[in-house]
């Protein structure tokens, strides 16, 4: 086996363990997440596997809970982007014209933004709560998809069997999406995974700056906002489950998503 194959099983492990867990989470701990008690700053135990943080909230539970969070923003962002960036993408490099340059334009604006600033601005504009970062986020990565499209809708649209499509009269939505789209998939697939990946950390980004979902809610981001302050202290671990949580759920993705890229399934 070669080590290629590997990094794809390594990833497709990781991210089927998350799912799992934020499917199944609330089935594996009976601690509640949001409760607080007396136990404060309670190290890894048999009682707190992962133990407690400052308002004597259970780790391990809040860590199972943030992941269905993490997860359910990151796909929803993902899958607005990717299906926004996608069409826009599909309409300029088709047709053309001035319809093109105002789109190349525009998201040429958007994609001189950092895209963690970009899904700050818009979250602020839109508010904290689950829809509206997903939305904020999905935002900042239409601009990337869009141009992977439009480049590649250039490219097809001049091959002789789209040309031969045209000539024969096959119907206008056919060549967009049987001719043109169909193909561009397998390269959309590894931008895919790892945009999934980059989601998890926009988001992880915007509570740890307190602009994702609002708390108590389990959430990564905002637990490792919250454990930063006993960094130098001896409760080391408020932060340290957080952000590796964090960690292993965007090298999944980018595991899978680096091979998907090379190899264009």
């Amino acid at each position: 086996m070669n080590l290629k194959k590997i990094q794809l099983y390594l990833g497709i492990f990781i991210v089927v363990s998350l799912i799992i867990i934020a499917l199944f989470g609330p089935y594996l701990t009976s601690a509640d997440p949001i409760a607080i008690s007396n136990a404060t700053f309670s190290p890894p135990s048999s009682q707190h596997i992962f133990g407690t943080d400052a308002l004597g909230r259970d780790i391990f539970a809040r860590v199972l809970y943030g992941a269905r969070i993490s997860l359910l923003v990151s796909l929803l962002a993902v899958a607005i982007g990717v299906s926004a960036g996608t069409f826009l993408g599909l309409v300029s490099g088709f047709f053309g014209g001035i319809v093109d340059k105002v789109l190349v334009l525009m998201m040429d604006a958007m994609y001189a933004f950092p895209g963690l600033l970009l899904a700050i601005t818009f979250t602020a504009f839109l508010g904290q709560g689950i829809r509206n970062v997903a939305i904020a986020i999905a935002i900042a990565f239409i601009p990337t998809y869009f141009r992977l499209v439009r480049n590649q809708v250039l490219s097809l649209k001049k091959e002789p069997f789209v040309e031969a499509a045209q000539v024969f009269k096959v119907p206008l939505w056919k060549i967009i999406f049987i001719y043109i789209l169909l193909p561009i998939i397998p390269t959309l697939a590894g931008i895919l995974a790892l945009s999934i990946g980059d989601a998890i950390l926009t988001e992880a980004g915007l509570s740890y700056l307190g602009l994702g979902v609002p708390p108590p809610t389990p959430d990564w981001g905002a637990d490792l906002s919250a454990g930063q302050h006993y960094i130098l202290q001896d409760y080391w671990w408020c932060f340290v489950f957080s952000g590796l949580a964090i960690f292993l759920a965007v090298l999944g993705f980018a595991l899978i998503g680096d091979y998907l890229s090379e190899e264009k399934l």
